[in-house]
């Protein structure tokens, strides 16, 4: 197996507040790569997905117009970053769950590009709680998520690599992704350049100990802090860490 040890880890002075345990933004590098790795603890942090804005009825689609949003609201966005794969409109292409209200519906698509690059499954948060679920075991799961996406493919599940991944993979993209991890923590990443599906999982699961993590989308993909915005495109879903 290829040795992907974290070379250094540079934190970005992003922490949402003084509290040891709250959001931490870091840079990582790993196998030659560095990623962006935003660290969330759900007993200190308030972690939302965004799609529709209520004031218009039609999608955020940027990370500013979100900001501008949770503002109005009396919160501070920390971080932002996109959600799971989208179709036009923007329209989330698998399950959207909102505040607890389920917007767009599971997907079981078998065949479309990485989405249905199976198995796929849904990143999900209830409380405290958070679980990168395959698709199917997620619809028998039985919980009601006050968040949650679908996206795919799965990167990790159970600590195994999705299957269709290898190490000489010749798709190269920009990547982001959201693992759950042994510490509990939820951590989102955004590559700085391309990498394949094995250097990504392998970066979750080995450098940040995820045994359980799900790819959100590839070149467009973005993050935004109080000092940085890297979005280039639309978005259909946005997660966001406020105060």
């Amino acid at each position: 197996m290829m040795q992907m040890g974290i070379v250094g880890a540079v934190l970005l002075g992003l922490s949402s507040c003084s509290r040891a345990d709250a959001l931490s933004v870091q840079r990582v590098t790993s196998g030659g790569m560095m990623y962006t790795v935003a660290v969330v603890n759900l007993a200190q942090d308030r972690l939302q997905l965004h799609w529709k804005n209520p004031a218009t009825g039609g999608p955020y689609q940027t990370f500013d117009a979100v900001q501008k949003r949770l503002a109005g609201q009396g919160q501070k966005m920390l971080f932002a970053t996109n959600s799971g794969i989208y179709a036009p409109g923007p329209r989330p292409l698998g399950l959207h769950v909102q505040s607890g209200n389920t917007l767009v519906g599971l997907n079981n698509a078998r065949s479309g590009g990485n989405f249905a690059l199976l198995p796929n499954g849904v990143f999900w948060v209830k409380g405290t709680r958070a679980g990168v679920t395959e698709t199917q075991a997620f619809r028998r799961l039985n919980v009601a998520p006050t968040y949650a996406t679908q996206s795919g493919p799965l990167l990790v599940s159970g600590g195994k690599l999705h299957p269709e991944f290898n190490r000489s993979g010749t798709s190269f993209k920009t990547r982001s992704g959201v693992g759950v991890c042994s510490d509990g923590r939820v951590r989102f990443v955004i590559s700085a350049g391309p990498v394949n599906f094995y250097s990504f999982a392998i970066f979750f699961r080995d450098a940040l100990k995820c045994p359980d993590a799900l790819y959100l989308d590839g070149s467009i993909s973005a993050y935004a802090t109080p000092d940085t915005n890297t979005q280039l495109a639309e978005f259909g879903g946005i997660w966001t860490v406020s105060r």
